[in-house]
């Protein structure tokens, strides 16, 4: 017996929510990763460090979100704990890697290729390993097709990402990438979550009553998180390189500096003059 599942409990609210939270969370990893172009080895890693504890927050931070509005009629959903968090540090593992390959090796297409690889598949880890940590009676099953869709989505829009933290200049730019990946990410999201289907198990039927909402399950723990990127941006406003991008003096050519033109140096008179016996009917040096 298949469950009956609704994904939109309250309406646009989730929806919209978890949107704006993975453009936060992308729009804060994007400009921490350009500004580590801008700086020396010295602060390049924790820029870069920050910027993949952004995303993948954002993201995880994104799909609980939008799992707030998931429900299934027939029975009341848990979630344990430790599965939850784990999938938090998957996704800032994996991005993180992907985000270093970039920041290190610039936007070749190995390295892109490869970091959004990575990245991707580690946005499509959060999401299926956290769907993992719901506890219910019943089980989930997925449809093989859609669930490669979603892979595959996710590793496009990272791919797509990590040029744009390298490769985009500008705030605007960047507000429009970070828009784009909002997209992609809770595109990616609800496209798996249309591959799944509820199995219930035997002694699960009727509609479900008592227990705690989702909401109030996952607004614990979703406190963290948010917290974190509430502080990343504090850090972005505090630094204009990371808000307007490097300014426009500093990228203007060097000045030259004239170099001084060679003036040919003679021997003086007196050298010359000291040097040669003074003729007849001359008068000597004294005299001048």
């Amino acid at each position: 017996m298949h469950g009956t599942v609704d994904g939109f409990s309250y309406g646009l609210v989730t929806p919209v929510a978890a949107f704006i939270m993975a453009c936060l969370g992308g729009a804060l990893g994007l400009r921490c990763t350009a500004r580590s172009v801008l700086s020396g080895r010295s602060f390049k890693a924790a820029w870069l460090a920050l910027g993949a504890t952004s995303i993948g927050s954002g993201i995880w931070t994104m799909h609980f979100i939008a799992m707030m509005g998931f429900t299934v009629h027939e029975m009341p959903l848990g979630y344990d704990r430790g599965i939850t968090f784990a999938s938090l540090v998957v996704a800032i593992v994996m991005v993180g890697i992907g985000v270093f390959i970039v920041g290190y090796r610039g936007a070749t297409p190995m390295a892109l290729v490869t970091g959004g690889t990575i990245t991707g598949l580690g946005v499509a880890t959060m999401h299926y390993l956290g769907m993992a940590g719901i506890t219910m009676n019943g089980e989930f099953e997925y449809n093989t097709f859609v669930v490669s869709v979603s892979v595959v989505i996710a590793v496009v829009a990272a791919t797509v990402a990590l040029w744009a933290a390298v490769s985009v200049h500008g705030f605007l730019a960047s507000l429009g990438a970070s828009l784009v990946m909002g997209v992609a990410v809770s595109g990616m999201h609800y496209t798996g979550m249309a591959a799944l289907s509820v199995r219930l198990h035997g002694g699960a039927s009727g509609t479900a009553t008592g227990g705690e909402s989702p909401a109030a399950l996952l607004a614990p723990m979703l406190i963290g998180p948010v917290a974190f990127l509430v502080l990343a941006g504090v850090v972005v406003m505090f630094d204009p390189l990371v808000v307007m991008g490097k300014p426009d003096w500093d990228k203007r050519p060097p000045r030259q500096i004239p170099v001084p033109r060679h003036r040919p140096s003679f021997p003086e008179r007196t050298s010359w003059a000291a040097s040669e016996p003074p003729r007849e009917g001359s008068a000597s040096p004294h005299d001048w």
